[in-house]
């Protein structure tokens, strides 16, 4: 008997400036309408899905931009997303802009168990891009303008018969995001995300978004022994290209389902939970091969400190 869990990313393509909540709203529901068809019990859409992606715009007041976020979830608004997912059964993964009552700005997701409950909320940590405006790019990256750090950490929580966690883009770059989570037994980390395919601080990188996409959750998932599932918001937005490439990776760090369009686009797979610890209990045994006298550097400095020069006497 395995604990095995059918879910599907939830890709999308392009989401216009003019596009309407409404609009966005219906699309999602089709895509967990055709995720159900196939099976799915757990349905992951893209990170700020609601919207546009809005920080490649300067605004010279950030209340300015109130109107891309969410200021409670559900709201009326999104609402009948919730329904139909609880009619139908299905559980969803839903990336937003979040403004909280207190004023703070959070690239924010959240777990919705197949009952329609919040289970749990996780709020960007890495954020990237840049604060103030830079004229010389042909689009802004305005995420830190935006959005402050999420203040609490990698959480991982029980949830769908597993172990789950989250992390929003940019997140995906950083091993310690999936270290700290497999520290706490994850099986199954969901992703959502928009990445330009053009880096404007070294467009050299532009030709390797797609490896790098790849490496980073395929080389995530095998060094900690947990699924992984990555979903875009691509194509091309407001003039911006965008990766799509969603992917399911198993804990093996084996692709074992990707996106083919830069569309909207529906790909499952049958995620046994319990393949995890065959890395968990024998290459990547923590309890037992970890040396941790030796990571304090990790956690202690932030930035890059070079051994001192040798000096020939």
């Amino acid at each position: 008997m395995t604990r095995s869990l059918e879910i599907a990313a939830a890709q999308m393509g392009p989401v216009q400036r003019d596009h309407s909540r409404g609009d966005v709203i219906q699309r999602l529901i089709a895509l967990l309408r055709t995720a159900h068809d196939r099976g799915a019990q757990l349905v992951v859409f893209p990170e700020l899905a609601l919207t546009t992606f809005f920080p490649r715009w300067w605004v010279d007041d950030v209340r300015e931009a109130d109107h891309f976020y969410e200021t409670e979830m559900p709201s009326a608004q999104t609402q009948p997303l919730f329904d139909e997912a609880a009619r139908l059964g299905v559980g969803f993964s839903l990336g937003y802009a979040e403004l909280t009552p207190q004023g703070h700005r959070y690239n924010t997701s959240i777990l919705v168990e197949r009952d329609g409950r919040i289970v749990a909320k996780y709020r960007k940590v890495h954020i990237p891009g840049h604060d103030k405006q830079e004229p010389w790019r042909t689009f802004q990256h305005l995420e830190r303008y935006y959005f402050e750090p999420g203040p609490d950490g990698f959480g991982v929580w029980r949830a769908f018969d597993g172990l789950v966690g989250m992390m929003i883009c940019n997140d995906r770059r950083w091993p310690e995001t999936y270290r700290v989570m497999g520290l706490q037994g994850v099986e199954l980390i969901l992703c959502g995300y928009n990445t330009p395919i053009h880096y404007a601080p070294d467009p050299s990188q532009d030709v390797l978004q797609g490896f790098h996409n790849a490496l980073v959750m395929q080389s995530g998932a095998y060094q900690n022994g947990t699924w992984v599932v990555g979903v875009a918001k691509g194509g091309v937005e407001e003039g911006v290209d965008s990766l799509a490439q969603s992917m399911i990776v198993a804990p093996s760090g084996q692709i074992v389902a990707q996106a083919l369009t830069t569309a909207d686009e529906v790909i499952t797979a049958t995620c046994d939970l319990d393949w995890c610890e065959r890395y968990k209990g024998t290459l990547f045994d923590f309890a037992r091969y970890r040396e941790t006298q030796h990571y304090a550097i990790i956690t202690t400095q932030r930035g890059v400190v070079t051994p001192p020069e040798v000096v020939d006497e």
